[in-house]
């Protein structure tokens, strides 16, 4: 086996209650967007991928059902195909259907339930392909299981502008053990591989803040379900009720910025702690960072992917870029 070496910021095998209790001993509070992904987590993050104001999900789809075969026809025959958050694969079928024999298929997410039934599904679907499932958060590495079949190379796909919840040296961390990953293998007769890599694109703050916001509540809900999770696995005592949903574009370091705030003067508990809030007080649950085709291809080339190929929408909204060594 081979593997994907972990990002020193996440490195330590802290658990849920460990990061939970670190987060909210900080200044300011903050809370791992990791741990969204629980079964009710994925079950909310797929209709959010359903509104009409989240466009990020629906315009990926679109690039991908237009440019898949040339994606694939760049990647080549016989690849390892690894999609780092596979979640349901759902943009994953639409490259599945162009690429010729991919040698395997391993999925990699962080929620088990989740992951075994879309790999189950894929699994069905595409019955000659071999499907390897690894349940694991790609931030601490994991292994990388052997196909039955040789690769020619590797490809890592990273859908759905996951990178950009990193914070720049985060994301140039994972991008470099990306890189490592798919570097040429002489002993293992393994050619150079690539980076499959969906990024948002800078836009109008309006259309950033809806996305992030939507007027069915189902982002508040999705974002609130962390303090419910941490209630029913970490015998937490938080009040949904005295908490809400922010979401707001930070122009200068080009991010959105998602945060749980507090509605009163309070005092919870989580994992045998209490922690006291004030009102107004915000938990920080994660930062979506935009990017421009400049701004990507300074981080992938700090990580060694040097060269790049980029499909985009018709709006400019959304990119998918071929990055390899």
């Amino acid at each position: 086996m081979s593997a994907l070496p972990a990002i020193s910021s996440s490195s330590e095998e802290r658990s849920f209650a460990e990061d939970v209790l670190l987060g909210l001993s900080q200044d300011p509070k903050s809370l791992p967007c990791k741990y969204f992904y629980d079964a009710r987590g994925s079950q909310l993050f797929d209709a959010i991928t359903e509104l009409e104001e989240y466009y990020p999900t629906r315009t990926e789809a679109v690039i991908m059902r237009e440019h898949a075969a040339a994606m694939a026809a760049a990647i080549g025959p016989d690849a390892l195909i690894i999609e780092l958050g596979s979640g349901s694969s759902i943009k994953t079928r639409l490259l599945l259907d162009q690429l010729e024999r991919p040698a395997a298929y391993v999925p990699v997410d962080i929620s088990a339930e989740h992951l075994e039934r879309s790999a189950a599904a894929i699994a069905e679907d595409y019955p000659g392909l071999e499907v390897l499932p690894v349940a694991a958060d790609f931030t601490r590495g994991f292994d990388l299981p052997e196909p039955t079949r040789e690769a020619r190379r590797r490809v890592v796909y990273f859908p759905g502008s996951t990178i950009g919840n990193f914070s720049e040296p985060e994301a140039v961390e994972l991008l470099t053990a990306v890189s490592q990953m798919v570097a040429p293998d002489s002993r293992r007769q393994l050619a150079p591989g690539g980076l499959l890599l969906g990024f948002d694109l800078v836009k109008d703050a309006g259309v950033l803040e809806r996305a992030y916001d939507d007027s069915q509540g189902v982002t508040a809900q999705f974002n609130l379900n962390l303090l419910a999770r941490i209630n029913a696995e970490l015998e937490g005592s938080f009040d949904l009720e005295h908490f809400e949903h922010r979401a707001v574009w930070a122009p200068g370091p080009q991010r959105i910025e998602i945060s749980i705030r507090s509605l009163r003067d309070q005092v919870v508990r989580a994992a045998g702690k209490q922690f006291r809030l004030r009102e107004g007080e915000e938990i920080l649950t994660e930062y979506s960072h935009k990017y421009t085709r400049d701004s990507i291809r300074a981080y992938t080339k700090r990580a060694g992917l040097n060269r790049a190929r980029i499909w985009a929408d018709g709006r400019d909204y959304f990119g998918v870029g071929l990055f390899e060594p």
